[in-house]
């Protein structure tokens, strides 16, 4: 598994953008709600860690995951964010409803990333049984909303240094590591 030997809510505080000016959105799917609680606990905790004012965090919930695409469009419509978090939990059941639902949430996602210009990051958990989405939501594992809420600072980032590059028809990002220096060194040519 992925998440096999990894803590999910471990994060180096030195690598991450300033995110003090950012505006985040949380779109909360209300099923399985003990755990999308402990996955926007762990995005909400991670976002003010990392400097960002609780008043610039959005939430939003929608009654399920499908519901979840809708929530982050309208959010992206209305709310002047700089990125988006969905949070869900669809665990598998005996019949293929988990198979459509998750299909249908990651295309959504999917589209929204492609058809708009501010990043929406996908924490939804699709697990075969709760003990995985415990586990992943503040257990064992840690907290995939705490490493959607850092996903979250660096898109939000590139996206901002991408809308300056193009304003100044200049790159800022350099391949590799995020810059997350105040001002760009000017590259030297040798």
């Amino acid at each position: 598994m992925a998440t096999e030997n990894k803590n999910l809510s471990e994060y180096d505080k030195n690598t991450i953008p300033n995110a003090k000016d950012f505006r985040f959105g949380i779109v909360v799917s209300e099923w399985n709600d003990s755990i999308t609680e402990g996955l926007y606990n762990g995005a909400f905790d991670a976002l003010v860690d990392c400097d960002v004012p609780a008043q610039q965090i959005i939430r939003w919930n929608v009654p399920g995951s499908f519901e979840l695409i809708y929530g982050a469009k309208k959010m992206l419509q209305t709310q002047n964010v700089d990125a988006v978090i969905v949070i869900g939990c669809v665990i598998q059941g005996e019949t293929k409803h988990f198979d459509f639902v998750c299909e249908g949430v990651t295309q959504g996602i999917k589209d929204l990333n492609v058809q708009t210009d501010v990043p929406v990051i996908f924490c939804v958990l699709t697990d075969n049984n709760m003990q995985q989405s415990i586990d992943r939501s503040g257990g064992v594992h840690g907290n995939k909303g705490t490493e959607a809420a850092i996903a979250a600072i660096k898109m939000a980032y590139i996206r901002q240094q991408a809308s300056i590059a193009h304003v100044f028809n200049q790159p800022l990002l350099t391949s590799g590591a995020l810059q997350i220096e105040d001002s760009p060194k000017k590259i030297e040519n040798e």
